[in-house]
Protein backbone atom coordinates (compact mmCIF):
# COMPACT_ATOMS: atom_id res chain seq x y z
CA UNK A 1 0.00 0.00 0.00
CA UNK A 2 1.27 3.28 -1.22
CA UNK A 3 1.77 5.97 1.56
CA UNK A 4 1.62 9.46 1.02
CA UNK A 5 4.80 11.97 1.52
CA UNK A 6 3.70 15.84 1.99
CA UNK A 7 6.11 18.71 2.20
CA UNK A 8 4.22 21.20 4.34
CA UNK A 9 5.01 25.01 4.54
CA UNK A 10 6.16 24.56 8.26
CA UNK A 11 8.75 22.71 6.79
CA UNK A 12 10.24 25.75 5.36
CA UNK A 13 13.04 27.76 7.23
CA UNK A 14 12.28 31.67 7.17
CA UNK A 15 13.45 34.53 4.65
CA UNK A 16 16.77 33.61 3.29
CA UNK A 17 18.18 37.23 4.11
CA UNK A 18 21.77 36.01 3.77
CA UNK A 19 21.19 36.12 0.06
CA UNK A 20 19.47 39.27 0.20
CA UNK A 21 22.11 41.08 1.98
CA UNK A 22 24.75 39.86 -0.14
CA UNK A 23 22.93 41.42 -2.89
CA UNK A 24 23.55 44.88 -1.81
CA UNK A 25 27.37 44.51 -3.29
CA UNK A 26 26.76 44.45 -6.61
CA UNK A 27 29.71 43.04 -7.80
CA UNK A 28 28.78 40.10 -6.37
CA UNK A 29 28.43 38.16 -9.31
CA UNK A 30 27.87 35.04 -7.61
CA UNK A 31 25.53 36.19 -5.56
CA UNK A 32 23.59 37.80 -8.49
CA UNK A 33 23.56 34.74 -10.37
CA UNK A 34 22.19 33.11 -7.58
CA UNK A 35 19.14 35.54 -7.31
CA UNK A 36 18.82 35.06 -11.44
CA UNK A 37 18.46 32.07 -11.20
CA UNK A 38 16.37 31.23 -8.68
CA UNK A 39 13.59 34.16 -9.22
CA UNK A 40 14.15 34.29 -13.47
CA UNK A 41 11.08 31.95 -13.79
CA UNK A 42 9.03 32.99 -11.23
CA UNK A 43 8.49 36.53 -12.74
CA UNK A 44 8.71 35.17 -16.49
CA UNK A 45 5.51 32.47 -15.89
CA UNK A 46 3.89 35.35 -13.84
CA UNK A 47 4.37 37.41 -16.96
CA UNK A 48 2.80 35.38 -19.39
CA UNK A 49 -0.33 33.96 -17.41
CA UNK A 50 -0.63 37.92 -16.95
CA UNK A 51 -1.20 37.78 -20.87
CA UNK A 52 2.04 39.46 -22.15
CA UNK A 53 4.23 38.07 -25.09
CA UNK A 54 7.50 36.09 -24.79
CA UNK A 55 9.08 39.23 -25.81
CA UNK A 56 6.92 41.34 -23.32
CA UNK A 57 8.06 38.49 -20.09
CA UNK A 58 11.53 38.62 -21.44
CA UNK A 59 11.77 42.50 -20.95
CA UNK A 60 9.53 42.01 -17.50
CA UNK A 61 12.39 39.93 -15.86
CA UNK A 62 14.68 42.72 -17.19
CA UNK A 63 13.06 45.31 -15.94
CA UNK A 64 12.44 43.71 -12.61
CA UNK A 65 15.70 42.47 -11.82
CA UNK A 66 17.26 46.24 -12.20
CA UNK A 67 14.22 47.46 -10.07
CA UNK A 68 15.67 45.11 -7.58
CA UNK A 69 19.56 45.76 -7.62
CA UNK A 70 18.66 49.38 -7.44
CA UNK A 71 16.08 49.32 -4.61
CA UNK A 72 17.27 46.25 -2.42
CA UNK A 73 19.08 48.24 0.04
CA UNK A 74 15.50 50.74 0.49
CA UNK A 75 14.17 47.23 1.16
CA UNK A 76 16.16 45.85 3.63
CA UNK A 77 15.89 49.41 5.78
CA UNK A 78 12.36 49.91 5.14
CA UNK A 79 10.18 46.63 7.17
CA UNK A 80 6.64 48.37 5.95
CA UNK A 81 7.48 47.09 2.27
CA UNK A 82 6.49 43.99 3.85
CA UNK A 83 8.08 40.34 3.02
CA UNK A 84 10.52 39.62 0.18
CA UNK A 85 7.89 37.84 -1.39
CA UNK A 86 5.41 40.50 -1.75
CA UNK A 87 7.96 43.14 -2.66
CA UNK A 88 9.16 40.87 -5.37
CA UNK A 89 5.71 40.62 -6.74
CA UNK A 90 4.70 44.18 -6.20
CA UNK A 91 8.06 45.16 -8.65
CA UNK A 92 6.52 42.50 -10.98
CA UNK A 93 3.26 44.31 -11.52
CA UNK A 94 4.58 47.18 -11.86
CA UNK A 95 7.09 46.08 -14.78
CA UNK A 96 3.40 44.27 -16.17
CA UNK A 97 1.93 47.45 -16.44
CA UNK A 98 4.53 49.42 -17.94
CA UNK A 99 4.58 46.41 -20.69
CA UNK A 100 0.67 46.66 -20.96
CA UNK A 101 1.20 50.83 -20.82
CA UNK A 102 3.42 50.38 -24.18
CA UNK A 103 0.48 48.39 -26.14
CA UNK A 104 -2.12 51.40 -26.24
CA UNK A 105 -0.63 54.51 -23.82
CA UNK A 106 -4.06 55.92 -24.05
CA UNK A 107 -6.04 53.35 -22.61
CA UNK A 108 -3.26 51.44 -20.33
CA UNK A 109 -3.57 51.45 -16.84
CA UNK A 110 -0.91 52.70 -14.11
CA UNK A 111 -0.16 50.11 -12.04
CA UNK A 112 -1.78 52.01 -9.16
CA UNK A 113 -4.93 52.20 -11.21
CA UNK A 114 -5.33 48.17 -11.97
CA UNK A 115 -8.36 46.88 -11.09
CA UNK A 116 -9.15 44.83 -7.96
CA UNK A 117 -9.49 41.72 -10.28
CA UNK A 118 -6.58 42.01 -11.70
CA UNK A 119 -4.94 42.34 -9.24
CA UNK A 120 -6.38 39.59 -7.36
CA UNK A 121 -5.17 37.37 -10.45
CA UNK A 122 -1.93 38.63 -10.79
CA UNK A 123 -1.78 37.51 -6.70
CA UNK A 124 -3.23 34.13 -7.27
CA UNK A 125 -0.58 33.44 -10.31
CA UNK A 126 2.30 34.72 -8.37
CA UNK A 127 1.13 32.61 -5.42
CA UNK A 128 0.98 29.38 -7.67
CA UNK A 129 4.11 30.14 -9.35
CA UNK A 130 5.80 30.79 -6.04
CA UNK A 131 5.53 27.36 -5.25
CA UNK A 132 6.20 26.01 -8.23
CA UNK A 133 9.58 27.68 -9.16
CA UNK A 134 10.73 26.99 -5.75
CA UNK A 135 10.62 23.35 -6.24
CA UNK A 136 11.64 23.50 -9.97
CA UNK A 137 14.87 25.33 -8.98
CA UNK A 138 15.61 22.90 -5.81
CA UNK A 139 14.77 19.65 -7.88
CA UNK A 140 17.66 21.27 -10.95
CA UNK A 141 20.30 22.14 -8.31
CA UNK A 142 19.48 18.73 -6.65
CA UNK A 143 19.85 17.25 -9.67
CA UNK A 144 23.44 18.54 -10.50
CA UNK A 145 24.46 17.04 -7.19
CA UNK A 146 23.97 13.84 -7.31
CA UNK A 147 24.41 10.59 -9.28
CA UNK A 148 22.78 9.98 -12.45
CA UNK A 149 21.10 6.41 -11.70
CA UNK A 150 20.24 7.91 -8.26
CA UNK A 151 18.36 11.11 -9.80
CA UNK A 152 16.64 9.24 -12.01
CA UNK A 153 15.47 6.64 -9.21
CA UNK A 154 14.10 9.54 -7.92
CA UNK A 155 12.43 11.11 -11.31
CA UNK A 156 10.56 7.63 -11.65
CA UNK A 157 9.05 6.79 -8.11
CA UNK A 158 8.43 9.92 -6.89
CA UNK A 159 7.49 12.38 -9.50
CA UNK A 160 6.31 9.68 -12.32
CA UNK A 161 5.27 8.00 -9.21
CA UNK A 162 5.92 4.14 -10.69
CA UNK A 163 6.33 1.24 -8.21
CA UNK A 164 9.74 0.51 -6.21
CA UNK A 165 9.65 -2.44 -8.15
CA UNK A 166 9.12 -1.09 -11.79
CA UNK A 167 11.47 1.39 -11.06
CA UNK A 168 13.86 -1.40 -10.11
CA UNK A 169 12.68 -3.70 -13.08
CA UNK A 170 13.36 -0.78 -15.53
CA UNK A 171 16.89 0.09 -14.53
CA UNK A 172 18.55 -3.12 -13.54
CA UNK A 173 18.79 -2.30 -10.25
CA UNK A 174 17.88 -3.91 -6.62
CA UNK A 175 14.44 -2.06 -5.07
CA UNK A 176 16.87 -1.89 -1.93
CA UNK A 177 18.41 0.51 -4.05
CA UNK A 178 15.63 2.45 -5.29
CA UNK A 179 14.78 2.93 -1.68
CA UNK A 180 17.97 4.40 -0.92
CA UNK A 181 18.26 6.83 -3.59
CA UNK A 182 15.01 8.07 -3.34
CA UNK A 183 15.31 8.78 0.39
CA UNK A 184 18.17 10.66 -0.03
CA UNK A 185 17.93 12.58 -3.10
CA UNK A 186 13.91 13.51 -1.38
CA UNK A 187 16.41 14.67 1.84
CA UNK A 188 18.67 16.93 -0.32
CA UNK A 189 15.70 18.47 -1.81
CA UNK A 190 13.62 19.55 1.34
CA UNK A 191 17.06 20.73 2.62
CA UNK A 192 17.48 22.98 -0.75
CA UNK A 193 13.92 24.08 -0.79
CA UNK A 194 14.64 24.99 2.72
CA UNK A 195 18.35 27.27 1.95
CA UNK A 196 16.33 28.83 -0.69
CA UNK A 197 12.77 30.10 0.04
CA UNK A 198 12.62 33.38 0.54
CA UNK A 199 9.44 34.92 1.91
CA UNK A 200 6.37 33.08 3.81
CA UNK A 201 4.39 30.34 2.02
CA UNK A 202 1.14 29.79 1.36
CA UNK A 203 -1.35 27.23 3.14
CA UNK A 204 -1.82 26.11 0.13
CA UNK A 205 1.93 25.13 -0.78
CA UNK A 206 2.10 21.06 -0.32
CA UNK A 207 3.86 18.65 -2.37
CA UNK A 208 2.96 15.38 -2.08
CA UNK A 209 5.57 12.51 -2.61
CA UNK A 210 4.41 8.98 -2.67
CA UNK A 211 6.28 6.46 -0.36
CA UNK A 212 6.16 2.62 -1.73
Amino acid sequence: MSQTTTIQPEDFLPTRYSLLSRLQNRDDQESWKDFFDTYWRLIYVAALKSGLTESEAQDVVQETIICVAKDIEKFKRDRSLGSFKGWLRNLTRWRIADQLRKRDPATAMLPGELTEENDAGLEKIWTEEWQTNLMVVALERVKRRVKEEHYQIFDLNVIKQLPAREVARLLGVNVALVYLAKHRVLALVRREVRQQRPGLAGPQCAWHLSRR
